[in-house]
């Protein structure tokens, strides 16, 4: 059985004052399908890093496995997609067409440009690289960001037909309940390993989290009561104290003003004060060990503004099309106050340019009616957020927001204070992320509208998100490709 021995490994970066990683040990079986999760910000994709040995950390890795990484770097798009593979692996060819096949992708891809294929194309010809031998083991890292339903499902089946094992990070819960077969969650203070796919990662990590909470409650009301007793031991102590300057006895007499007898029994309940208090510390010391791995999930705030309209937008006959290219056969549909509707289909339906088509942005030709009420207001988050730029207070000012409620959302979302002072175009991809969608959060609308929201966020983000709408229940139109969250949220579903 080969096997992955991680022994004592300690690690953090420099810039962090808390190490992702303290003396870590952990056996992993090689043959397993195993899904990594956590928190963004965690160390999940540092993780893969140190397995790859990329990173100087203390401690020892033990293991005999050639490790593959995707995403592989591709640094010249522009070349066909065969040379790329071939720059990046060796690889025999009827092998690569034989994992492209599986992935239900034409072999013709290989002659075409990397670049000018879509990104569910990329992500399957890189995913095929990974498997054309059974001599490397994958690390996959996200591999459904730029997939659609559809290629999602097909790269689940594909991965779970493999009989070799792989360790996978996704923070799509459908996708890793249908590949894994254990679940390995960078907690808060430890690493907990789950045999079995994400909901029985959920169900044990929620018996786990409610055992501590019953604990924590049990804990709290003992260490009170210990409190209380001890201070009405040490009153009393301080009490019994003063009596010995009272009216004196015959010494050494037992009586009640025994100045002696009185002074060894103070001394003596003082001695237990002092010990309840120090079983009581060492009480709360030990509560305090309790909860570490529990993850406090704070409410976001969403600026839903009241409405006297019923109707917020209603479209007729729509069709979209580029040139001779139609996207879409004729739609209909309306959102009414209250709505949430959601719009499913591949890449390259034209789910985007629906949206791009309601905020008049379409630059194709359009046919069909659209209704909207003069001046509803709509709060946007965009696929594409590049052009966000420079600090969080100039941001706030130019899209006239609350900067404490921008800051807020930020912080709920996972983004750490210290990163406030960044520029915004100077974070990575999923803070920047976080940054479009608290702006739209904090937006005043009547009609949110939402393009792949989800994206580089975490599991705990889709459930925040999840929570706020479910409570808030706003007007909605929203383009996703996760369907545990639509599941949730969405109130009807269009398919292109």
């Amino acid at each position: 059985m080969t096997t992955i021995e991680i022994k004592n490994v300690t690690f953090g970066f420099d810039a962090q004052t808390t190490l992702l990683f303290d003396h870590t040990n952990l056996t992993l079986d090689a043959n397993w399908k195993l899904g990594l999760i956590g928190r963004n910000g965690r160390g999940k994709t540092t993780l893969l890093r140190l397995l790859m040995d990329e990173y100087p950390y203390s401690g020892k890795i033990d293991h005999q496995l050639n490790f593959t990484y995707f995403p592989q770097t591709v640094t010249d798009k522009s070349q066909l997609t065969y040379y790329v593979l071939q720059e990046l692996s060796e690889f025999e060819q009827w092998k690569l067409e034989r994992e492209l096949n599986l992935l239900q992708l034409d072999a013709d891809v290989l002659w075409r440009e990397f670049g000018s294929l879509s990104g569910g194309e990329q992500t399957k010809v890189l995913l095929a690289l990974l498997f054309v031998d059974d001599v490397n083991f994958p690390l996959i890292d996200e591999p459904t960001n730029h997939l659609d339903v559809t290629a999602r499902q097909q790269v689940a089946d594909y991965l779970q037909a493999k009989k070799q094992g792989f360790i996978v990070v996704s923070h799509d819960r459908s996708f890793v309940d249908d590949v894994v077969d254990h679940v390995l969650s960078i907690e808060k203070s430890q690493l907990v390993l789950y045999q079995g796919n994400f909901s029985v990662y959920e169900e044990q990590k929620g018996l786990r989290d409610a055992y501590e909470q019953e604990q924590n409650v049990k804990l709290k009301k003992e260490v009170s009561r210990l409190k209380q007793t001890a201070a009405e031991k040490a009153e009393w102590s301080r009490g019994r104290e003063k009596d010995k300057y009272g009216s004196p006895t015959k010494k050494g007499s037992g009586a009640i003003y025994d100045t002696g007898a009185i002074g060894a029994r103070a001394a003596r309940t003082m001695k237990r004060s002092k010990a309840i208090v120090k079983r009581m510390e060492d009480q709360a010391a030990e509560k305090e060990k309790l909860l570490k791995d529990i993850e406090y999930i704070d409410p976001l705030t969403m600026n839903v503004q009241p409405t006297h309209r019923k109707q917020l937008l209603k479209v007729a006959d729509l069709q979209l099309r580029y040139g001779d290219r139609q996207l879409f056969q004729p739609l209909s549909f309306e959102i009414n106050q209250g709505d949430r509707i959601a719009i499913q289909g591949a890449n390259g339906s034209g789910k985007s340019s629906i949206i791009q088509c309601l905020l008049g942005q379409f630059q194709g030709e359009m046919s069909g009616v659209i209704q909207q009420p003069q001046g509803v207001t709509i709060s946007y988050v965009r696929q594409n957020y590049e052009d966000n730029r420079g600090t969080l207070q100039e941001f706030a000012e130019t899209h006239r927001l609350s900067y404490q409620d921008l800051l807020n959302n930020l912080r709920k979302l996972g983004i750490e204070r210290t990163v406030f002072n960044n520029c915004i175009e100077d974070m990575s991809m999923g803070q920047r992320k976080r940054v479009e969608l608290a702006k739209s959060l904090a937006t005043p609308a009547e009609l949110f509208i939402w393009d792949e929201p989800l994206n580089y966020l975490d599991v705990f983000n889709h459930k925040q998100l999840e929570e706020v709408i479910q409570t808030v229940q706003p007007t909605m139109l929203i383009v996703e490709h996760d369907t545990t969250f639509l599941k949730n949220v969405a109130t009807s579903i269009i398919q292109l």
